[in-house]
């Protein structure tokens, strides 16, 4: 894992040990910032963050700050080390915390969102929960993206009424962009 591009470019990036993570490819990642557009007064949120590489590449590509959420304590770790290497610690803020505590430190914060990258394990419903809360606690900023990476069997038809859903497809992972519906 690497840097793609922006103020860290190259730097190569730790994930954790251990099988509890499944980092996201740098295929992956340049497919996302090629479809997204990155801004100076972007705040994003890397949840689940695994490594930190998605929040990291944000960074790297000028947005204002990220916050980084991971309940694991190896992850936690990896993304300290990570940030730190990339020194891109002044515009993060990282939580060991599971995501709904998260979720809701963010809201007492009244933080608005312009990005927010899901990467849970899969087969455990968290990204569809993890919505639900964006929602319920209005996280999300007016013209915000929630971008999931997911497998490929889950589908978000569910939140088909609120967010324009498009999936792109990557082997047996996939990788969803909602954008709320305009009026």
């Amino acid at each position: 894992m690497r840097v793609i591009t922006g103020i860290a470019k190259g730097h190569k990036l730790k994930a954790p040990k251990g099988l509890n993570t499944r980092p996201t490819t740098d295929r992956i990642k340049e497919t996302i910032f090629n479809i997204i557009n990155v801004y100076p007064d972007d705040i994003v949120l890397d949840l689940f963050s695994g490594s930190g590489s998605v929040g990291i590449e944000f960074l790297s590509r000028g947005a204002k700050k990220c916050f980084f959420i991971d309940n694991d304590t190896a992850s936690y770790k990896t993304i300290i080390e990570n940030i730190e290497k990339t020194k891109l610690k002044d515009k993060s803020e990282t939580y060991k915390l599971n995501y709904t505590n998260a979720l809701n430190v963010l809201k007492n914060k009244n933080i608005k969102l312009h990005y927010i990258f899901l990467d849970p394990p899969y087969s455990k419903n968290l990204i569809n929960q993890s919505i639900i809360l964006i929602d319920e606690y209005n996280l999300l900023a007016e013209d915000g993206i929630i971008i999931a990476e997911h497998e490929k069997e889950l589908k978000l038809d569910c939140f088909k009424n609120k967010y324009v859903i498009n999936t792109r497809n990557f082997g047996d992972t996939s990788v969803s962009f909602l954008k709320i519906k305009e009026d």
